[in-house]
């Protein structure tokens, strides 16, 4: 009996000993889980941002109700890059990339559209200007609502960054692999001293063109070349290519260096987005797709405007708007808003450019989803590379 009680206490010491370990190493897990949410939480504290409601992101308040329906199906998020020659200033400046990230809720995958930043639109206040002069003026708010009052729209979040930012986050994922012609090298080497001064580096030049390593100065340099055929419609396409590289490169990066790009870049951003749309949009990185790609407008011609300067000016903006909802949100029953209409009358009239106008074929530079420079963007099978009537 006293054997058989010694036996069963050792059992139950056993058994408790277990419970211990088990409940030790729970505690221990979820210490670790609530440690890594605080360490997030914190670093997301550090970030600027400021949620934007309807009427602050001047969504239209006559949008079609199948409109706003479509709309309901993807998360549009605005994507602003500042040319401010200074890190960390987002109060004003001219937004030399502005970008749409339309996701598809269901899929996850991702359609960018480049609104070109000479293009003549409604600004705010009365006013028609280049649609870069939208963040001189107001910031990041009047940018969000010069989107969302000409093209119908409902985008309330948006991200900001400048050259230091960027920077910083290709040369944490380790530099990018793109695909660069002699000319683009040389620019590069021509430019990238115009980054440096931001950031305090000394980059070396590229030496190399064709399937080169580019460090974050050099990447950032590339996606500001404008003195190439192609102009600014090309300069779009190489903000693309470099964005989706970025995509891919953190696609595939580990945990550890995602966590040294979140602390290097934490306080050199602005966005609208919570901590708690982050995290939610994070968790999910692995299955977005760059689906397709495109600069905006699609039907579009330039022309010398007084007060403006050199000015891509849509042909004309309603036709334009009605494709892009197509495009973006697969909507063959997009109505205009009169909001739209009504601007783009107001362009029609200021501009004399309407929808029968001669027009610049950009078409060629548009879909830049797989490519991985501007050699390999897919070409219109329409070979007529300058004007369509």
């Amino acid at each position: 009996n006293i054997m058989a009680n010694n036996k069963n206490s050792r059992k139950r010491r056993k058994k408790k000993k277990s419970r211990k370990l088990l409940l030790f190493v729970f505690e221990v897990l979820l210490l670790a889980v609530l440690l890594l949410v605080a360490y997030f939480v914190s670093m997301m504290n550090r970030i600027k941002y400021e949620n934007l409601d309807e009427s602050e992101a001047g969504i239209n308040s006559d949008l079609d109700e199948n409109t706003i329906l479509s709309l309901e199906g993807y998360t549009n998020i605005a994507l602003f890059g500042l040319d401010n020659r200074s890190s960390n200033n987002y109060d004003r400046g001219n937004s030399d990339v502005i970008m749409i990230a339309s996701i598809n809720n269901q899929t996850k995958d991702i359609k960018l559209v480049s609104v070109y930043r000479d293009t003549y639109l409604s600004v705010g206040n009365g006013s028609y200007n280049k649609s870069n002069a939208a963040y001189a003026h107001g910031g990041a708010q009047q940018a969000v609502q010069m989107l969302n009052s000409n093209l119908d729209l409902d985008i309330k979040e948006y991200v900001c960054v400048d050259w230091a930012a960027m920077v910083e986050v290709i040369d944490d994922l380790g530099g990018l692999d793109l695909e660069i012609t002699e000319g683009e090298m040389n620019q590069i080497n021509k430019y990238k001293k115009d980054v440096d001064l931001v950031t305090g580096k000394s980059t070396p030049n590229v030496t190399q063109y064709g399937l080169v390593h580019l460090d974050g100065t050099q990447a950032t340099t590339y996606a500001r070349i404008r003195k190439l055929a192609g102009d600014d419609f090309k300069r779009a396409s190489r903000q693309r290519i470099v964005l989706q590289a970025i995509m891919e490169k953190a696609k595939k990066a580990d945990f550890g260096t995602l966590t040294s790009i979140c602390n290097s870049v934490i306080d050199d951003i602005s966005t609208s987005l919570s901590i708690t749309e982050i995290l939610s949009l994070a968790k999910d990185v692995a299955s977005y797709n760059i689906a397709s790609t495109t600069g905006f407008p699609f039907e579009l011609t330039t022309e010398h405007l007084a007060g403006s300067g050199d000015t891509v000016i849509p042909a004309d903006l309603a036709t334009n708007v009605v494709e892009l909802h197509k495009y973006m949100f697969d909507d063959e029953t997009y109505t205009l808003s009169s909001t739209v209409q009504t601007i783009s009358d107001a362009i029609v009239y200021k501009t004399g450019i309407t929808s029968e106008s001669a027009k610049i074929n950009t078409s060629d530079y548009n879909e830049t989803a797989g490519a991985t420079g501007t050699d390999g963007i897919k070409k219109s099978t329409d070979t007529q590379q300058s004007v369509t009537n």
